[in-house]
Formats: structure tokens, sequence, C-alpha cells
């Protein structure tokens, strides 16, 4: 799959975001990663930043419950980028 993909879907209506190649199917994460990690952006790191950035503008247990995240995990790193959220 080229990059001219990303511009085009199988459907054109798609409900999803990143269309897949199939109909009715999102994109694989496998492959917007390497689409990503192609044009210079690394995705692990892209993803690391956006959470942290949503700590500081969100509570803790409200990211972890929307991305599927421990709330521990997301405590950690509310408190390792400064965030000031409590509860």
């Amino acid at each position: 799959m080229h990059r001219d993909n990303m511009n085009t879907a199988t459907n054109p209506a798609s409900r999803w975001l990143f269309p897949g190649r199939r109909a009715g199917q999102p994109a694989r994460p496998d492959h917007l990663s390497a689409l990503l990690n192609e044009i210079g952006v690394p995705a692990a790191a892209a993803r690391g930043a956006a959470i942290r950035q949503q700590l500081l503008e969100m509570p803790a247990p409200v990211v972890a419950d929307a991305l599927g995240y421990h709330h521990k995990t997301t405590t950690r790193l509310r408190n390792e980028t400064g965030g000031t959220w409590s509860r």
C-alpha cells in the first residue's frame, strides 16, 4: 500500500478516520505506524507525548478509562509530567 492510499478509501463514506483497504474496516495499526515512521514521525514517541499531554489536561483516571490504561500507569505518568490533577 502506498502513501497515496491514505487519501483515498475503498469506501469514502467510511465511518473510520483511517479507513483500510477492505470496505468497512479500519487501517491496521502496524500499517499506520510504518507509514508514520516512513515520513519521520516516531509513532511510539508520539503516542507517549500524546498521553502525557492528555494527563496535563484531564484527571489520570479519566485518561485511563478512555484509553484502556491501568489507573496506576496514568497516575505514574501524570506524576512524571508534573501534572496537578489529583482525583
